[in-house]
């Protein structure tokens, strides 16, 4: 499994949010810079950027998150308000390694499937998905979808992967439970990586063990410092097999 810390990134700094709500933010006082580094250091494979201004077509973080892509080290995952070719082929141009295409891919899915021709394991979709619906436009519309009906309309296309968060355990606290994404994952040959569902070691250690889940991105508990990059990514490592006793 590999782990994805995450940087979302407000008005220029480092933010983590509740519900979604953009006004709202939970601003940590770090250097977002210097946090993608850290994440390197601490031996993160990936890492994902989202850019919460580019939501509404801000460019304003453009020259920080090209830093950010320079600094890291390490494969950036990018989101943000990717609904475009061509803005999805400029972040790949400055050096993002995947795009993520959220509510596009459901208001637009030729766009998907366009860009994941030409792109190919360079784009990821995200769905945002409570009591079983798929959310769109940051949490605020309700999509006509189901998650696993969605999935299905996207099989045989050369995506990276499917990000599924569950909205209902990210805005509401809710207990962390596997029976939805482990249903996804069954189901698709395509990677899925879990967000919104890791707060703890443990829950990072209950969606290792549900197989076939192959990342989850890890936000706000690595800014309060509930979990250790380090340890989660050795929590996330593939255990060796015990080779059989023979006589």
């Amino acid at each position: 499994m590999i782990v994805y810390p995450i940087i979302q990134i407000l008005n220029g700094k480092c933010v983590s949010l509740r519900a979604g709500k953009l006004d709202q933010p939970e601003i940590w006082h770090v250097d977002p810079v210097k946090k993608a580094v850290e994440f390197a250091e601490a031996g993160a494979e990936w890492m994902q950027l989202a850019d919460f201004n580019a939501l509404d077509g801000d460019d304003s973080n453009l020259e920080l998150v090209e830093e950010i892509i320079r600094a890291a080290g390490i494969p950036v995952q990018l989101a943000g308000g990717f609904r475009t070719r061509e803005r999805i082929e400029q972040a790949l141009d400055k050096g993002a390694g995947r795009v993520v295409i959220s509510t596009a891919a459901v208001n637009n899915p030729d766009l998907v499937r366009e860009v994941a021709k030409f792109y190919p394991d360079q784009v990821v979709v995200s769905l945002d998905v409570y009591n079983g619906k798929i959310l769109t436009d940051g949490w605020r519309n309700e999509s006509m979808f189901t998650a696993d009906a969605f999935i299905e309309t996207l099989e045989g296309l050369p995506l990276a992967g499917i990000i599924y968060t569950d909205v209902n355990a990210d805005s509401e606290g809710m207990e962390v439970t596997t029976s939805e994404i482990s249903k996804i994952s069954q189901a698709t040959l395509m990677p899925v990586i879990a967000s919104g569902m890791v707060r703890s070691l443990d829950d990072l250690s209950m969606l290792k063990y549900v197989g076939r889940i192959s990342g989850a991105v890890i936000g706000r508990a690595l800014f309060n410092q509930t979990i250790d990059l380090a340890e989660a990514l050795a929590i996330a490592q593939p255990q060796p097999e015990k080779n059989a006793d023979f006589i």
